[in-house]
């Protein structure tokens, strides 16, 4: 909104050229995000708490929640999503029809998880939504975006699928594309839902995994870098990057408040919105392999509850003592910072592996 309007005086004010850089833009975004959710977090928090939007604590969980997380405010999201918009509406493209795109499909995993927590208030417990009508309303809002985005976008590469490590292996998945990408994005829209479960333990990956798609997206959209690093050029993607600096703030601002102990939680506004976005940027940037890599933590939480499912279903036996898998290591006696560092730390590194496979090619 501000970016497109500086263009206008960019002719008479040639000092204005600064917003024209990605780079640029893209801190700008991150910084609005965070002073946004820094500014207005704590009278946020303190009218959740009045209002008690709290957080309906899971009861088959590990005891030591019932105790130290009750009465804890959520919905934390909704913060989050102020942030993001914040400073994607100020400094992006708006004439970008990927930013838009994005703005769609965070805009109504948003709504759809807000309408998840009110449940959960509502009637105080941890139920929420049915499974499958959370399931099917993802699938739908998925489909829409993809279909919207198929025909508004001039993106020729859209229906490939690239494989990093190999440079020449590329397969057109055609009209399988639309079922890929939907489960691409409601997958990871599950999965961060799924780990955020203990104070702080999404909010710092999924900062990392924008961070590593800031980048990504920037050099997809730069001739010069892309062909340098020999990866697809999809012309305007760069603009992604301002959208991914956008998450990087408002989950740095929201992280100050998040951080253990939690003052609140992201509830799954943030978490559905957060985890379908990053879904539809690995798809845009043509890097969803690189996607599982960097967001290999959020894999790890959504596998380890299929396997324990599927296991109780066929033999009675649970292979995990609880899942998510982070509850299992809280059973086994770590405190819960030690698990929520611990799950950083294979972040951090799972995001560096993700980077390095744009060079080994």
């Amino acid at each position: 909104m501000l970016y497109n309007l500086i263009l206008n005086f960019v002719d008479q004010y040639t000092f204005l050229n600064v917003f024209k850089y990605l780079t640029f833009r893209t801190g700008l975004a991150m910084f609005t995000s965070m002073v946004i959710v820094l500014l207005i977090g704590t009278p946020f928090i303190n009218f959740f708490s009045v209002k008690q939007i709290l957080d309906p604590i899971r009861e088959d969980g590990p005891a030591e929640h019932i105790i130290k997380k009750i009465g804890t405010p959520t919905m934390g999201g909704v913060l989050i999503l102020i942030g993001l918009f914040s400073g994607i509406l100020l400094w992006g493209d708006l004439s970008s029809n990927y930013i838009w795109f994005l703005i769609f499909i965070v805009t109504s995993f948003g709504i759809l998880g807000a309408y998840d927590d009110y449940k959960k208030i509502k009637y105080k417990n941890s139920s929420g939504i049915s499974f499958r009508f959370k399931i099917i309303s993802q699938i739908l809002i998925a489909i829409m975006g993809i279909v919207l985005l198929s025909y508004f976008s001039n993106h020729k590469e859209l229906t490939n699928l690239y494989f990093p490590f190999f440079k020449n292996i590329i397969i057109n998945l055609g009209w399988f594309f639309i079922p890929f990408s939907v489960f691409i994005i409601v997958g990871s829209s599950n999965a961060v839902n799924l780990t955020d479960g203990l104070d702080g333990l999404a909010t710092v990956p999924v900062i990392l995994v924008a961070g590593c798609f800031a980048f990504i997206s920037y050099i997809t959209g730069n001739i010069v870098f892309s062909s340098y690093l020999q990866i697809p050029y999809i012309e305007g993607v760069g603009e992604v990057s301002v959208f991914c600096g956008s998450i990087i703030g408002a989950c740095l601002g929201f992280l100050w408040f998040n951080a253990p102990p939690a003052k609140i939680f992201m509830g799954d506004t943030g978490s559905l919105a957060l985890g379908g976005s990053l879904g539809a940027v690995g798809i845009i940037t043509k890097h969803e392999i690189v996607l599982a890599i960097t967001g290999g933590l959020f894999v790890l939480e959504a596998v380890s509850v299929i396997v324990q499912v599927i296991s109780y279903k066929l033999t009675g036996k649970r292979v995990f003592m609880m899942a998510p898998i982070h509850h299992h290591f809280e059973k086994k006696g770590w405190a819960e910072s030690t698990v929520v560092i611990r799950f950083w730390i294979i972040s951090i590194i799972l995001a560096m592996i993700g980077l390095a496979t744009l060079k080994i090619r």
